[in-house]
């Protein structure tokens, strides 16, 4: 009884708050309702602000958002502190600062921007990748009939001047003709395609197996591209090869069946492509026209939700570059076809007009889209497709130097996977079948025509020649343009061979001091060691895992750069293995 009454005397005490509280136990219960409670002990110190009786900061129990302690105070308070009115009112007038986060929203707002700009951007490294496409599909038409013309009088006329060397024809001069003579048989070998035949057996064809055989054709387009082009270098590769090397191949004989039998599988694909997109703009209810268009935006689901880096943005573009002109390049043999069966009535080209901008429009539109969600996604800056520029303008500039180590068309097969050989057999055929040349008035139009091209061609290449030299200057990629890399031939240390390559393959300058671009190069003398020059998009490829000891002289010079490639080393095929799915 003594200790109910010391209790009930503890309770009763001005210093026990009022609420009931017990003194002298650690936990009491607040009217059986369960709840704990800590009081402060005699030998505890109590921190500064806290009266007798009242729990510390640090022990008070947190239920969602409110104390243990709080919550007897909160339920004497009226019930009209708690109306509904009252909440309404905290939730119209409730404020925020979003100056709190100036750093978040900030980066939302340059997102947008960015977004903004991609179709801009992306619609001028289209641009003048399309030109590059354009200017190596000329090149095919115009310059290597009159290189081929060239290379066979070279090589007829020999005789009469004698042999002031070992070479009979210089390396490029036999990549010409090997070139023009690979034309030649597949365009005699595609007249054995019939293309109304094959125009009427897909035209049998159900609409869904259209829409999957155009899929997979434009899928075996990639895998012959990829493969195509190294069937070429290596018949490049092989018959310009010094003869006094160990022989390492098969010969250029198999070589070079090889390199017709791909021209003309590659432009048998292309020509069931152009057929069943003819096909689907004949059709009645266009649905087969619409279904391939549908097509294009499946393309945003397979690509814009993976993870890209620059390198990988850098090959999708090239990727979407070679497939519009090839698009382009299609439309216009599908235009031909319909012309000829309505004997070239213009009224016709109306009807084809809408068809052919909707299916331009919609490309335009899925890459546009594609690139603002990667680029968003990835946090890439719209100021990467001027990189892009500079770079395809590089591979342009450098292809014209003295010490050029390839053609031009073959530096943009390489960079974007255009290979026009297999486009151009497939556009002669066409037109050879489609326009009947008949008359000497007629052969005057040809001879006409095939001057425009040369002109279309001087032209355009002048103009990409000097916009490509404002790019490379703007990018400030001059010290890689006229100091190449040289890549070390057995036995030679790199040191003497770049030395040697200074004091006699110097870069000519003109009178007013500006660095020649356009110089044909030199023949080197049977004394001096080969050179290699190599320019940076090859280096990655070219160089073996056994010459690291001869390469490693010059690998002082190169510490400075970053571990990752430069987009210069980054070609159409190189980063397939290394793509990030």
């Amino acid at each position: 009884m003594a200790g109910v009454a010391d209790a009930a005397a503890s309770a009763a005490a001005p210093g026990s708050g009022g609420d009931g509280r017990r003194g002298g136990a650690p936990e009491q219960q607040d009217g059986g309702r369960g709840e704990p409670r800590t009081l402060w002990g005699s030998s505890e110190p109590r921190p500064p602000g806290a009266g007798p009786g009242q729990p510390s900061p640090q022990q008070r129990t947190e239920t969602l958002g409110f104390y243990e302690s709080d919550r007897g105070r909160k339920k004497k308070r009226s019930l009209s502190d708690l109306s509904l009115l009252r909440f309404i009112s905290a939730e119209l007038t409730r404020g925020y600062f979003l100056e709190h986060n100036e750093a978040k929203y900030t980066e939302r707002r340059e997102r947008v921007y960015t977004c903004m700009r991609i179709p801009k951007e992306l619609e001028k490294l289209m641009f003048f990748g399309i030109f590059l496409c354009l200017d190596a599909f000329l090149y095919v038409f115009t310059l290597l009939p009159l290189r081929v013309f060239l290379a066979m009088f070279r090589f007829i006329t020999l005789p009469c001047y004698g042999l002031r060397d070992r070479r009979l024809l210089q390396p490029a001069q036999v990549c010409d003709i090997l070139k023009g003579v690979i034309l030649v048989i597949c365009y005699f070998m595609m007249h054995y395609v019939d293309y109304s035949m094959m125009y009427h057996l897909i035209r049998g064809q159900s609409v869904i197996k259209l829409y999957i055989i155009y899929n997979m054709l434009e899928v075996a387009d990639r895998l012959f591209s990829s493969f195509g082009q190294d069937i070429l270098d290596a018949l490049y590769w092989t018959a310009t090869e010094p003869k006094e090397r160990k022989r390492a191949h098969i010969g250029v004989i198999p070589h070079f069946f090889m390199a017709v039998l791909y021209v003309f599988l590659h432009a048998i694909l292309i020509m069931v492509q152009a057929t069943t997109l003819n096909v689907a703009f004949n059709s009645h209810n266009k649905s087969l026209l619409t279904i391939m268009m549908s097509n294009n935006f499946v393309e945003i689901k397979g690509s814009v939700f993976k993870k890209f880096e620059k390198n990988n943005l850098f090959q999708m573009s090239n990727s979407d570059i070679k497939e519009r002109f090839t698009n382009y390049v299609l439309l216009l043999i599908v235009c031909l076809r319909n012309m000829e069966q309505f004997s070239w009535n213009p009224d016709h080209l109306w009807v084809l007009f809408p068809d052919v901008c909707m299916v331009v429009a919609s490309e335009i539109a899925v890459d546009i889209v594609k690139h603002a969600f990667i680029t968003k996604f990835n946090d890439i800056t719209a100021d990467v497709y001027s990189e892009y520029r500079a770079s395809l303008a590089f591979d342009l500039v450098s292809s014209r130097q003295k010490n050029a180590y390839t053609d031009y068309s073959d530096s943009v097969s390489r960079r974007m996977g255009f290979i026009p050989l297999p486009l151009a057999v497939l556009l002669i055929r066409v037109v050879t079948s489609s326009i009947k040349v008949q008359g000497v008035l007629a052969y005057v139009c040809v001879v006409l025509f095939y001057c425009g091209l040369i002109t279309l061609k001087v032209l355009n290449s002048i103009v990409l020649l000097g916009k490509s030299c404002q790019y490379v200057k703007e990018a400030k990629m001059e010290e890689k343009l006229f100091n190449p890399v040289l890549t070390a031939t057995p036995g030679k240390p790199a040191g003497k061979q770049q030395s040697m390559f200074k004091s006699t393959q110097g870069i000519s300058t003109d009178e007013n001091g500006s660095t020649s671009v356009t110089n044909q190069p030199v023949h080197q003398k049977e004394n001096m060691p080969s050179l290699l020059v190599t320019s940076n998009s090859d280096q990655f490829l070219t160089t073996p895992d056994g010459e690291g000891k001869d390469i490693s002289q010059d690998s002082s010079e190169l510490k400075h750069r970053s571990s990752k490639k430069d987009l210069l080393e980054i070609d159409r095929f190189t980063i397939c293995g290394n793509r990030i799915d």
